[in-house]
């Protein structure tokens, strides 16, 4: 049967969900702070305490000198108890004995219940913290404790509790107390009392979730989500795509007569979510994210990263939708800056350019037999007369035309502003991009401001003053003087693929008459000898060991056959030299011959 100690054991470890190695580590430590306040020990002193989960005995160890004669038991150990724990300790030797006190247990239990508790807390907030690290960016499930006006509190899982601010509530929602609400953690803190959690319900990664939870597809990635705007309580849109052939991935997210998205629906108090399909093509794409509106067109201008929409009159409103929204949504959708307009308002907007700008003189000369028709049909929407649906189709058409040919325009205008980038950059050797801005010798405030306008190389800065001198002007800080400095520089750059190719040079050694016998090489420890080969045929490349063939005479001294030298004994004795090409070792080597004994011998 078990005692009170394991009972309440397993209570608390049942209570606390913490691993049982975290409560015996607590209780132990918990001892020691016991130990020390009942006996008044010293904190220097190392103490240790062991408790038995099963029959709940707690027993102390404590270091202590071991001594002839105790005079304090709380540091010091006779030599006979000592050397019950360890025969071999001397006069001297510090040893761990047991040290429980008697009665010790009751002491225990009235001093130590402070610090349990204590460790007990740290133990379930670092578990707590943990925990819902893995959970961030998921969606939790909670009950709704106190709400007010600033925020909500939620209680989770083990026992912890996260607050949502007034700001990533979904707007019209009410919590009541008790109520069960599913949010996403956003963010984690850690405080003083314990982990802080930041919930939310208006981030557009909760709306993600929800799909991931609510379609197989999307969890397992045959559906991938491409693209989330949302603004929360009132409309979101979602650009999705499919991972393999033959999926809708449209049809997979709504489901079956909308069961799957009428779930999400409901969760998010009743939001509108449209479910588009995404396209690699821009124009589709935008096409697509203005839904429910129907499109007649859409322009894009790549630069500005801006698409004008075309939609017909009875679709305006609807593109745009209320206050903005459908546009904005899409907006945010897409990447792209949206202009919406009637098809009545473009073709006004282009019969003025028309007419009006010298650049559109050609287009205009093409237009000139249908500019009247057009005019006619603008005046009479200007009078607010109705249209027919053709008339609405030849506006439709005539700015088509338009903006295809301005579009055309454009893109050959890029092509030739690239390719007189290019022809600059031809006439800047390539090294220069490869050199860092400051071989070009600038100031030091003025390198300092090209750096942090990105140019990085000279190649980048010469290239910034051949196309646009004037946006290198027009940076901050950049005056005439310091204008004059880079021009200076640009002006006086060279780099070594500019230098003249210097003739080359093939560098013989020459023995000396008058130097002492040296064991080295010969090229290594003896004058030298400059021979000067200038080619006749620059693009043609003649090697040395060609050239050493060709002209073996170039690489021989002047006296060559024999040089006197004086050996230690004064003596005048003869040593030959001779040059010639080692296929082997593919270089010149010299040879010496020494006569000893009326035999000569060669040495390398």
């Amino acid at each position: 049967m078990k005692n009170e100690f394991s009972l309440a054991f397993n209570e608390v470890l049942e209570e606390k969900q913490l691993p049982k190695e975290v409560i015996l580590a607590a209780l132990e430590s918990a001892m020691v702070s016991a130990y020390r306040r009942a006996v008044n020990a010293s904190s220097a002193q190392h103490v240790e305490a062991k408790i038995e989960p099963e029959s709940g005995k707690v027993t102390v160890y404590a270091e202590k000198e071991v001594v002839e004669s105790v005079m304090d038991e709380r540091t010091e150990v006779s030599l006979e108890q000592a050397r019950k724990v360890n025969p071999l300790c001397q006069i001297g030797d510090m040893v761990i004995v047991e040290s429980t006190p008697r009665d010790f247990g009751r002491v225990a239990a009235q001093t130590a219940r402070q610090v349990i508790q204590q460790r007990i807390r740290e133990a379930e907030r670092s578990a707590q913290m943990k925990y819902f690290e893995r959970q961030l960016g998921e969606i939790v499930s909670g009950v709704v404790q106190a709400t007010n006006a600033q925020s909500t509190t939620i209680g989770l899982d083990m026992k912890a509790e996260g607050i949502m601010p007034a700001n990533q509530k979904i707007p019209g929602e009410r919590f009541r107390v008790h109520d069960r609400v599913r949010a996403i953690i956003m963010e984690i803190k850690d405080g003083s009392r314990g982990p802080q959690i930041i919930l939310s319900r208006a981030h557009r990664n909760f709306l993600r979730r929800l799909l991931e939870n609510e379609v197989p597809e999307i969890y397992h990635g045959i559906v991938e989500i491409r693209a989330i705007a949302r603004e929360p309580g009132q409309r979101a849109k979602v650009a999705v795509s499919a991972t393999q052939s033959g999926v809708d991935p449209v049809g997979a997210c709504v489901g079956v007569k909308g069961v799957r998205i009428q779930a999400i629906v409901k969760e998010l108090h009743d939001e509108k979510i449209d479910i588009i399909e995404w396209s690699p093509d821009p124009v589709v794409y935008i096409s697509k994210a203005i839904s429910p509106a129907r499109v007649s067109g859409v322009y894009l201008t790549e630069g500005e990263k801006t698409a004008t929409v075309v939609v017909m009159e009875d679709q305006l409103s609807l593109a745009i939708g209320r206050d903005g929204q459908n546009a904005r949504l899409a907006a945010k959708l897409t990447g792209w800056r949206i202009d919406i307009k009637s098809v009545s308002e473009a073709a006004a907007d282009a019969l003025t350019r028309l007419q009006t700008e010298p650049s559109m003189a050609l287009m205009a000369q093409a237009e000139k037999d249908n500019l009247p028709l057009i005019s006619e049909i603008l005046a009479k929407k200007a009078e607010n007369r109705p249209l027919t649906p053709e008339e609405y189709q030849t506006l439709a058409h005539f700015v088509d035309r338009v903006e295809r040919r301005v579009i055309e325009r454009q893109r050959a205008a890029e092509q030739e502003s690239a390719g007189k980038l290019a022809e600059a950059r031809a006439g800047i050797p390539a090294i220069a991009f490869e050199q860092p801005l400051d071989v070009l010798g600038l100031p030091e405030h003025v390198y300092n401001i090209l750096t942090e306008a990105d140019y990085r190389t000279a190649g980048d800065l010469l290239l910034a003053m051949k196309t646009a001198p004037d946006r290198v002007l027009g940076l901050p800080g950049i005056g005439p003087k310091a204008m004059q400095a880079i021009r200076t520089a640009v002006e006086n750059a060279s780099f070594p693929s500019e230098q003249p190719q210097q003739p080359e040079v093939v560098e013989a050694p020459i023995p000396s008459a008058d130097s002492a016998p040296q064991p080295e090489p010969l090229e290594e420890a003896a004058p030298v000898a400059t021979v000067t080969v200038t080619e006749e045929e620059p693009e043609q490349e003649t090697s040395f060991e060609e050239l050493f063939k060709l002209r073996p005479e170039s690489f021989t001294p002047a006296a060559d056959d024999e040089i006197e030298k004086k050996d230690k004994k004064g003596k005048k004795g003869k040593k030959a030299f001779e040059y010639e090409y080692d296929e082997e070792r593919g270089e010149v080597v010299g040879r010496k011959k020494h006569k000893r004994g009326g035999d000569f011998y060669e040495e390398w």
